[in-house]
């Protein structure tokens, strides 16, 4: 029982589903790929078709320049400070020597 004799709300599937989704975000590292630059791009994100979109869209400074930028790989993260580790390790090496060295497929 709560304050007041009152009891807390029963656990109503649609909000338990909310807030385990709050407590269990993936978040994406993603690679991108421009055609007209011949770069990849390296970044992290926890809606990967709404930063894509961002990115063609030219709202980045630096992506703009790339238009129209592919994603070529991306992988999921359940923590954002791994995330940002794995972005900061990849952007270190390099995209393209990090799929390489990992024996990562893809393509371009």
């Amino acid at each position: 029982m709560g304050r007041g004799g009152r009891q807390f709300e029963s656990g109503h599937p649609d909000k338990a589903f909310a807030i385990a989704e709050a407590f269990f975000m993936m978040f994406k590292v993603y690679i991108l790929y421009s055609d007209s630059l011949k770069k990849f791009y390296t970044g992290f994100t926890s809606d990967i078709e709404q930063r894509l979109l961002l990115h063609n869209e030219g709202k980045n400074h630096f992506s703009k320049k790339g238009i129209p930028w592919r994603l070529i790989k991306y992988f999921d993260i359940e923590l954002n400070s791994e995330a940002l580790k794995l972005e900061k390790l990849i952007k270190k090496n390099g995209a393209k020597r990090y799929l390489e060295r990992n024996n990562i497929e893809y393509s371009i």
